[in-house]
């Protein structure tokens, strides 16, 4: 650019302005009617928004442990094990496994997460962990293969 006069080149931002304002722009693109045109409008509610989705990952981090925990703990019941006791059982046996993988067997696997009951069962049965109740035959997880069909 030439500028004619010193007033105009103090005047002028040069090509940063223009990037910076379109970047704004670019995630303000979805908003409606001003905020979406008018820069000073834009720019708050996207720094807003910005703010907002920083706390939701780290907002969704903490469902998701909830989440795997109330499946554990879920599947868990369902045998007749306090949910303290099988992760007690599993961690004397040496099993590392962490709560979603846990939860993952739970869903999906239901007799590899039995098989891993019935190891913290024996854990604790053989280190005198406080008391676990037997499993109900109400309480089983029926699938094609255990129903009798005639």
């Amino acid at each position: 650019m030439v500028f004619l006069s010193l007033t105009q080149l103090v005047r002028s931002r040069g090509p940063d302005e223009f990037w910076r304002k379109r970047r704004i722009f670019k995630m303000a693109a979805h908003y409606r009617n001003r905020p979406r045109n008018v820069y000073s409008l834009a720019v708050r509610i996207v720094h807003r928004a910005l703010a907002y989705a920083t706390k939701g990952r780290k907002l969704k981090k903490l469902d998701m442990a909830a989440l795997w925990t109330t499946r554990v703990e879920a599947g868990c019941q369902q045998y007749g094990v306090p949910l303290e006791a099988f992760k007690e059982g599993l961690a004397r046996s040496d099993i590392m496994l962490n709560k979603k993988m846990l939860s993952d067997l739970a869903i999906w696997e239901p007799r590899s997460f039995e098989a891993l009951v019935k190891i913290s069962r024996e854990r604790a049965a053989v280190e005198g962990l406080p008391d676990i109740k037997q499993r109900s035959a109400f309480n089983q997880v029926y699938g094609l293969s255990n129903l009798k069909l005639d």
